[in-house]
């Protein structure tokens, strides 16, 4: 039994996956703007261009990973029936590209607001859709012969790092 196997669905198409996610970027936004800190100086302008640089390249990031999935995009982990193994364009570098961008974005996010609490919500992120990206890779390998070798080449999330 693989890692992703013991994993749940969460639906039979991954849908909990999606609730858990929007929760989370919903929490992640709210904690920014309630929790956010009062930082002035130096400090305060490094967050603001380092968390902005991060939005954007996240964002980025993730438009890349939808433009690139064309007719395969889904919210739902579960592969549609029209979907099809995307290895090309940003897809070369990254497994999850939209993933990364997200949690990419919500770190910026939580920069920008100096919110701690936004910046836990964005690891809690980050671990939700690793677990997703796992649950979604066990359906990937049932549907796409060819996709141990493209998971065997290429990182989830950070060009050669993970």
């Amino acid at each position: 039994m693989t890692v992703g196997t013991r994993i749940p669905s969460l639906g039979p198409r991954g849908e909990g996956w999606v609730a858990l996610q929007f929760v989370l970027l919903g929490a992640i936004a709210v904690a920014g703007w309630l929790w956010g800190g009062a930082w002035s100086g130096i400090a305060r302008d490094a967050l603001l261009v380092v968390g902005g640089l991060l939005i954007i390249g996240g964002f980025a990031l993730a438009f890349l990973g939808v433009r690139d999935l064309d007719r395969s995009l889904s919210a739902l982990p579960r592969p549609t029936n029209q979907a099809v193994l995307v290895s090309h364009g940003v897809y070369r570098q990254l497994r999850h590209p939209i993933y990364a961008g997200l949690i990419v974005a919500a770190i910026g996010w939580s920069l920008i607001t100096a919110s701690l609490a936004a910046l836990a919500l964005a690891l809690g992120l980050a671990t939700v859709l690793d677990l997703k990206s796992r649950r979604e890779e066990v359906w990937l390998r049932e549907r796409f012969p060819d996709y141990v070798a493209y998971a065997t080449r290429t990182k989830r999330f950070m060009p050669s790092l993970y």
